[in-house]
This record gives C-alpha cells, structure tokens and sequence, in this order.
C-alpha cells in the first residue's frame, strides 16, 4: 500500500521546480493538471487550481545532521532559520517556505532507533 497528499496551487510550474530543484524530489507521474512527485519514499501532487492549499507541513527526513545541512545550503533564501536542535521531539531540524508560501521541514531524527 501507498499514498499521496496532493495539494492545489495557482503556480504549478515554480511549486514543480522548487521541489524538483533544491529539494530533490523527481517527477513520477504527470497528469493533464497535476504533477506527482517522488522523494524517496513520500509521493505528493501538485494540481493546477484557482486556489492554494498552503496549510500543512511538507517535510522530508534526511538520514542525518548533513543531509539537513546540505538542504538548508540548497535552499537558501527560502529557509528561515538555521538547523537546529529540537530536543522536543529529538531531531535537528529547520523550516522553510515554498513558492505557494507553504511551510517545508528538514528533518534528521538524532535517535539512532529510527531506521529510515
């Protein structure tokens, strides 16, 4: 079994080269309205809409602290702040912003339990 979140947007093409550029993710399948990306185990769709669904978090978990660093570097100015320690729930982390101004998470769990 799998799934896919889908999201509507008024940009598909830059929400599109945002993901599939800093972020990495690939396109897996294009729809006439509708783009569905991959990022390793995630699947998640961009649909063409005269709205934007911009709630929610997108967030993708690296392996460890350089992969959130790495993506923080390829991220530049759409992240908003530096990584960091989240003792809460024991991961590094930092947030950013998508084209459409939706929240995106980097994330590292720094329990070694967590297998990816």
């Amino acid at each position: 079994m799998s799934g896919i979140v889908f999201f509507a947007t008024e940009n598909r093409e830059a929400v599109v080269d945002f993901y599939t550029g800093p972020m990495g993710a690939e396109v897996w399948l294009e729809q006439p309205d509708c783009t569905i990306l991959r990022h390793d185990n995630l699947l998640f769709g961009f649909c063409s809409r005269d709205r934007t669904d911009d709630c929610g978090i997108v967030t993708f978990v690296y392996p460890d602290r350089g992969g959130v660093d790495a993506a923080h570097d390829r991220l530049g100015d759409a992240a908003r702040e530096e990584p960091h320690e989240n003792p809460t729930y024991d991961i590094y982390q930092f947030f950013a912003i998508d084209p459409d101004g939706r929240t995106v998470e980097c994330q590292a769990f720094l329990d070694d339990a967590v297998d990816l």
